[in-house]
């Protein structure tokens, strides 16, 4: 069974570097849900998410962006992705939710858009 490390870093102006590593499915969904609830209780909203070392999600891993973003929202914050892999950006743009969320390949454009 595939596995799913979650390391977290605080960036300035209260923002949360969020780096899922490994695979966000059905098995590993509800660790990073948790992860994500759990900011959400400390009351932090602005959250960048690092795809980079994510190699498959699954539309369960998915689910908790699409959870996560209106609660974010409605609390004067947001969730940007950053560095997916190709696989995983397709998965989202498959989704639709490169509509709905900032997706950059950019640390620098990321932290702008939640300035």
């Amino acid at each position: 069974m595939a596995e799913l490390k979650v390391e977290m870093q605080k960036l300035p102006n209260g923002v949360i570097l969020v780096k899922p590593r490994g695979f966000l499915d059905a098995y590993t969904y509800g660790d990073f849900e948790q992860t994500i609830n759990s900011l959400f209780n400390e009351k932090m909203y602005r959250l960048i998410v690092d795809m980079s070392a994510v190699d498959y999600i699954s539309s369960a891993g998915a689910g908790v962006f699409i959870a996560s973003i209106g609660v974010a929202q409605e609390n004067q914050g947001n969730i940007v992705i950053v560095r997916p892999k190709p696989a995983i950006k397709e998965v989202f743009d498959l989704l639709g939710l490169s509509q709905i969320f900032v997706i950059t390949d950019n640390m620098e454009k990321a932290l702008l858009s939640l300035a």
